[in-house]
């Protein structure tokens, strides 16, 4: 088989790395990719949002399967558009993609089919957004309604906090019309867990837990990224509390879904916050997330390609269930000097094949970039390095020993990913 995947991210590196071991895969072509996947695949220097582009690509090249990594491109429609030329396409319809296209769209489908998820109001008004804050109280949480990449949730601890994010989104348009509606929603307290499944709308097939790192710093400070690093399995995700996520989560969302006439192929992804009252909702995305795809793949057993085609093809009964590494699996994001914000790009790094080199260690590359004979910087995540052991300690300890044998100029990562498994 000929394979396309899509995206130039540490998701998109994970998925060709598991890719590549598949019985079923003579070539793996990804556009645009990245340095490292460049040493697995052939990179395209095409762009993860020309969709034109991308299938005249796949029909030339004749793809037997595009795998769709980032949200944008199938918010776009891009499955839509390979779907209508018969070409086999991994993800959901652009219909379906507005899970995560729109908040506001998702709460409502939630509210409505009895998912549990906090209480919320959709505001386009800033005046009636900071009287409902008002009257509400803190804490809270602000969120942008649509895609912005990770970064548009403020949990505010005070209502001042509050109206400034509202305000920031609403007026001052930091992240443009992702920005043009706000939800006000109630802020929830546990553990956030990440739980993943296969859907062809028909049956569910979940994956194992996982858990990521928001924040910047350690200790969970400073504001919101695209995720500093992840752990599997989240050992606060006990089997009752599993099961009981399937039903209430995957179950009754997939049900709600099916009666509105929207067909859901592909990844599904719930983040839920464990709170006292039970698991809720805080958000979907309609693809692999980044960096849990990182710390779930290398523990997946099954032929990735395979499971893949059964979606796509609406065969997942034939796989009631995956067969799973029972190691842990831990990876921490090596990002550039000043990210989330503004950050510098080109810094040469160096140490990547010492890290390569320790066993049960993978470095998955993500703004990274091939500069003659170098690989350098290129984006505000860099890496993510990987490790897997026997026990969540024993994966923290092999994924920090690769990480201390990388450098680059200006180069940050948290200390404490995984910390919280160990409580367990």
């Amino acid at each position: 088989m000929r394979i396309l995947v899509v995206g130039s991210g540490g998701r998109e590196h994970a998925l060709v790395w598991k890719i590549a071991q598949s019985k079923l895969v003579d070539k793996i072509f990804c556009a645009p990719g990245n340095g490292g996947i460049s040493q697995l695949a052939e990179c395209v220097d095409i762009k993860a949002d020309n969709i034109p582009g991308l299938l005249e690509f796949a029909r030339k090249e004749k793809i037997d399967l595009t795998v769709v990594g980032p949200e944008a491109s199938l918010v776009a429609g891009m499955v839509d558009e390979f779907s209508h030329y018969k070409l086999p396409v991994f993800g959901p319809q652009k219909k379906a993609a507005q899970l995560e296209q729109s908040k506001a769209f998702a709460k409502q489908l939630m509210m409505h089919y009895g998912v549990p998820t906090a209480n919320f109001r959709v505001f386009v008004n800033i005046d009636e957004a900071k009287k409902y804050i008002g009257a509400r109280g803190a804490p809270c949480v602000i969120k942008a309604d649509g895609l912005a990449q990770g970064k548009g949730v403020v949990v505010a601890k005070t209502i001042e906090e509050a109206n400034r994010a509202a305000n920031n989104m609403l007026v001052n348009r930091i992240f443009g019309d992702a920005g043009k509606r706000i939800i006000v929603e109630d802020c929830l307290v546990g553990q956030e867990a990440s739980i993943l499944c296969f859907t062809d709308s028909k049956v569910i097939v979940p994956l194992v837990t996982s858990q990521d790192h928001k924040r910047i710093f350690d200790n969970d400070l400073g504001p919101n990224t695209g995720g500093m690093g992840a752990y599997s399995p989240a050992p606060v995700v006990t089997k009752e509390l599993f099961d009981e996520i399937v039903q209430k989560v995957f179950n009754r969302i997939l049900a709600g879904l099916n009666a509105e006439r929207i067909e859901y192929r592909g990844i599904l992804y719930a983040g839920i916050m464990l709170t006292k009252s039970g698991p809720q909702v805080l958000e979907f995305n309609v693809r692999f997330g980044d960096p849990e795809t990182q710390v779930i793949l290398p523990r997946l057993k099954t032929d990735l390609v395979e499971v893949m085609l059964a979606v796509v093809n609406q065969k997942l009964s034939r796989y009631p269930t995956l067969e799973w590494d029972e190691r842990a699996c831990v990876c921490v994001v090596c990002a550039a000097k000043g990210y989330p914000g503004e950050y510098a790009k080109d810094k040469e790094i160096f140490g990547l094949d010492e890290a390569a080199k320790l066993p049960d260690v993978v470095v998955f590359h993500a703004g990274t970039k091939k500069m003659g004979n170098k690989i350098v910087t290129s984006g505000g995540r860099v890496l993510g390095v990987t490790g897997l052991g026997a026990t969540i300690k024993e994966a923290i300890n092999k994924t920090y020993q690769a990480v201390e044998k990388i450098k680059f100029e200006g180069m940050q990562y948290r200390k404490d990913i995984g910390g919280k498994a160990l409580k367990f």
